[in-house]
């Protein structure tokens, strides 16, 4: 266990989840637990089911078997607990709507269906604008930021709802060195007061490099551990399987995977 795991209860419990999609199994007695204040990188190949996963924790991709919760509670109390960054492409950045505007929208279910926000709802958004250095553009449309900054609002528009757990798809790609610092000292920051993190990456080093644990994703969980653990030589088959590479690939290497010292250890068995 991490020190942020050690004697904290888990926040996010997802107990043997399979969902299927237009009559394919996408996701097979999935489990996967992460403690509170806790930053989980999920990794795979594509189709591997990683955003199925995180909209199935969403509540938007139902699932078929097995049960999902969040602080002990599942179903709608759940999801009013996590905030969610998808990835930039499928929001609508061409909506005439300002900075400001798109973070409040983040706070719809505090404020409910057809109801004005209030002073809090308010304080929220200029709470998470401030987070993401973005305080002084909040007038600006949607439309003409960068994409650092479109990746900022989306994570403000999710921090701003107040959750206890933060989902994000893909959050670092096409970033600039600014944007992706001032992201994960922020992601640090949230970890430290308690909020717990999943993020689905294809950036495999970074993953290794910034996540507390990571885990391997192929239909189920193969493995989830700390970086340490996965880089230990028994790993490597699970690797291999998992992202259906060969022995001297150099995904193996790009991640740190010493495949001489396993290829030994193998041979000394």
């Amino acid at each position: 266990m991490t020190e942020k795991q050690n004697s904290r209860p888990w926040l996010l419990d997802v107990d043997k989840v399979t969902v299927k999609l237009a009559g394919r199994e996408v996701l097979a007695d999935a489990t996967l637990q992460v403690a509170r204040g806790e930053f989980l990188g999920l990794i795979g190949p594509n189709g591997a089911g990683k955003t199925t996963l995180l909209r199935s924790i969403l509540g938007i991709v139902p699932i078929s078997g097995g049960r999902i919760s969040v602080a002990g509670v599942s179903g709608k109390a759940s999801i009013d607990r996590i905030g969610y960054v998808p990835q930039r492409h499928e929001f609508a950045w061409d909506y005439p709507i300002n900075i400001h505007d798109t973070v409040l929208g983040g706070r719809t279910r505090q404020i409910g269906m057809f109801r004005s926000a209030k002073d809090a709802d308010y304080e929220a958004v200029a709470q998470a604008l401030e987070k993401v250095q973005l305080a002084n553009l909040a007038d600006r449309p949607i439309g003409e930021l960068s994409g650092g900054q479109r990746q900022r609002v989306l994570v403000a528009r999710a921090l701003a709802g107040a959750p206890d757990l933060l989902l994000l798809d893909e959050p670092f790609t096409g970033l600039d060195m600014p944007s992706w610092e001032l992201l994960l000292s922020l992601f640090e920051d949230l970890t430290n007061g308690g909020v717990s993190i999943v993020m689905s990456t294809h950036n495999l080093p970074e993953a290794m490099d910034i996540c507390d644990r990571v885990a391997l994703l192929r239909r189920s969980i193969r493995a989830v551990g700390t970086p340490e653990d996965l880089l230990q030589p028994p790993m490597v088959t699970t690797w291999m399987e998992t992202f259906e590479v060969h022995r001297k690939s150099p995904l193996l290497k790009s991640v740190g995977i010493d495949t001489q010292m396993a290829a030994a250890e193998e041979t000394a068995q």
